[in-house]
């Protein structure tokens, strides 16, 4: 049986930047229940899978995790460079199925499988310089080319289905989804508020079309507003009409490795 470990998983990632701080990511799983606040945050750093030397975790921790939540809303607390591709759908269509509102911060990387994750919540949160990456679906395999063939077209089946979970959340085509995940794209808070992935991304200020995540009114925005009233307010035998005054923004606001898994 062949194995790897998480620096071999890493050295699959295209873009070798930020190895050194994804392979720095404390591992920990930690689980809090608020019967107060009928809430269950969940931290989730580190590789995503079961592995043999025991510092990672898989979807039947997050499963024994939710059951004990009931009801509860759920904050997840993310960073992670990935893992096993199909424990991030497990975890993901886990997350989905539960019946509280999910609402995912990532605290610094969500990457590969973890990015599966990302897309369970109903709120994604990107913390101020966090990053989140998608990219192809990767295994080693060892063989006859007819062994490598069949691992090719179950590698083509699994993005496909990866890129269905993306689309619930993306703002573009998919096709645009396909030629992000073929080139391995890593995407700022800013970027992933654009495309759609995240619903909120502190810190980050209007850009165009962008929503502001911030709702308090800056003093600007107030000075307008009292104006307009003021104007709006005059007497009938004004004159002159008041300037028009543009619309504030408005916010609307988530060892060693088997290498039969599927890795991201």
């Amino acid at each position: 049986m062949i194995n790897m470990n998480k620096e071999d998983f890493l050295k699959m990632f295209k873009n070798q930047s930020y190895i050194e701080q994804l392979k720095d990511i404390p591992q920990k799983f930690n689980v809090v229940h608020n019967e107060e606040t009928k809430t269950t945050d969940i931290t989730i750093y580190g590789v995503i899978g079961t592995s043999w030397w025991s510092d990672s975790f898989s979807a039947t921790d997050m499963d024994n995790a939710l059951n004990e939540a009931g009801d509860n809303d759920i904050k997840v607390h993310l960073n992670s460079p990935g893992g096993d591709a199909f424990m991030g759908i497990a975890i993901y269509n886990r997350l989905k199925r539960h019946k509280g509102k999910v609402s995912i911060y990532i605290d610094g990387w969500a990457c590969s499988a973890a990015s599966v994750i990302a897309m369970a919540a109903d709120e994604l949160i990107m913390g101020l310089g966090s990053m989140l990456m998608i990219h192809e679906a990767s295994n080693i395999v060892w063989g006859s080319k007819a062994d490598m063939r069949k691992e090719a077209d179950i590698l083509d089946e699994l993005e496909e289905g990866i890129i269905d979970i993306y689309m619930t959340k993306a703002k573009v085509t998919r096709e645009e989804i396909r030629e992000k995940v073929d080139s391995e794209t890593w995407f700022s808070a800013r970027k992933a508020l654009e495309i759609g992935f995240a619903s909120m991304a502190e810190g980050v200020e209007p850009d165009g079309d962008n929503i502001v995540t911030n709702s308090v009114m800056d003093d600007q925005e107030k000075r307008q507003i009292i104006n307009e009233l003021k104007s709006t307010l005059k007497p009938n035998t004004q004159s002159q009409e008041p300037s028009p005054v543009p619309a504030a923004a408005v916010n609307n606001g988530k060892g060693s490795f088997n290498l039969l898994k599927k890795w991201r």
